[in-house]
């Protein structure tokens, strides 16, 4: 039972929200909701959210050049696979396969790739705060909408300070790891491209607003563009914590929840909860799936592969394909490195 509740954890919360969605809701009323007024603004919609993502391939590969120098469309198709797979896996563990396929491509360590990663993430939180007080400006935010920027702003501020005070007390310092970490975020942060890179993010944030809107258009909601982006940056906000896969029950929750604050009957809401995200992910699941299948990866090794590194015991009769010898002890961060790049190579050897 312990072992059960640990593996489905995630799906709870998620099933909650669904249930509270389609709660009080015909299914006759549903499925007429479900038809869409003007079709034309889906394409748009469907063009923006690919634009989005080919702009994230951009923006990481300018976050990525201090590193190394991955070409825009490898890294546009490591993001996709990895979006694949948060969208059949819990937790968002797609974030560690374009991780890794990043460093197999660049011919790095896995830890060389994270601090990248975490340039996205920190950008992405600065550029969604900022969105949050401009959509303030124009329309009347949910209470906790605000509290949750407010949190978010905190959050943000916290992170830079470790950062700065990694770099300044981390160079030089005893710990290899830890040296080598604030060298990596230093040299990030320094880097000619990264301004460029940080700019950038904010066009992501757009489109993927737009994308929304333009949903919103295809279905006839009485909406003005500001009330979408507020509605798109309360889920934005609210299912920014890793749950179940592509983010089911808690996206039509917080979509719901959006609509409903600004005016709308409950049964259209969900209806247009569900078609949102069917729009917006369908395409992403068709191009992602394409995306990790010219890795060399499937995705039942990536499942077998995420299993073996979450498990508690190491895999029985799993020979390594090498065992690099170092002249010291390996920390932690190479001990990860290691273990991933040995479960996907074995599991792509097709063992």
């Amino acid at each position: 039972m312990a072992e059960w509740l640990k593996r489905n954890l995630g799906y709870l919360p998620a099933a909650a929200a669904l249930v509270w969605v389609l709660h009080d809701v015909h299914s006759a009323d549903l499925f007429q909701r479900l038809a869409v007024h003007h079709p034309g603004w889906l394409v748009l919609a469907v063009t923006a959210d690919i634009l989005s993502y080919l702009t994230q391939g951009v923006r990481w590969r300018l976050f990525l050049m201090p590193a190394g120098n991955l070409s825009t469309k490898k890294a546009a198709q490591a993001i996709y696979a990895g979006l694949f797979v948060n969208e059949v896996l819990p937790m968002r563990f797609g974030e560690v396969v374009r991780a890794y396929l990043a460093a197999r491509w660049l011919s790095l360590r896995f830890t060389s790739i994270l601090p990248s990663m975490a340039c996205e993430r920190l950008s992405d939180g600065v550029w969604l705060a900022a969105g949050a007080g401009l959509a303030a400006l124009f329309v009347p935010l949910p209470p906790n909408m605000i509290r949750g920027a407010e949190i978010l702003g905190v959050v943000l501020l916290a992170a830079i300070a470790v950062l700065f005070l990694l770099v300044w007390f981390g160079r030089a310092a005893k710990s290899r790891w830890l040296d080598r970490a604030a060298r990596a975020i230093h040299s990030a942060s320094t880097a000619p491209a990264f301004w460029l890179a940080f700019l950038t993010s904010s066009f992501i944030l757009i489109l993927q607003t737009m994308a929304f809107w333009f949903v919103m258009k295809a279905y006839a909601l009485p909406f003005s563009f500001w009330i979408g982006a507020a509605v798109f940056l309360i889920v934005h906000l609210g299912t920014a914590i890793p749950n179940a896969p592509a983010n089911v029950g808690t996206f039509q929750f917080f979509v719901v929840a959006g609509l409903t604050f600004f005016g709308l009957d409950k049964a259209t809401a969900a209806a247009f909860s569900i078609a949102v995200f069917l729009v917006l992910t369908i395409p992403l699941w068709l191009i992602g799936s394409i995306a990790l299948g010219r890795t060399g990866l499937t995705l039942a090794r990536v499942r077998l592969g995420i299993g073996e590194l979450t498990s508690a015991e190491a895999p029985a009769r799993k020979p390594r394909p090498f065992r690099p010898v170092y002249p010291a002890p390996r920390s932690w961060p190479r001990l990860l490195r290691d273990r991933i790049a040995c479960i996907f190579a074995l599991h792509s050897a097709g063992r």
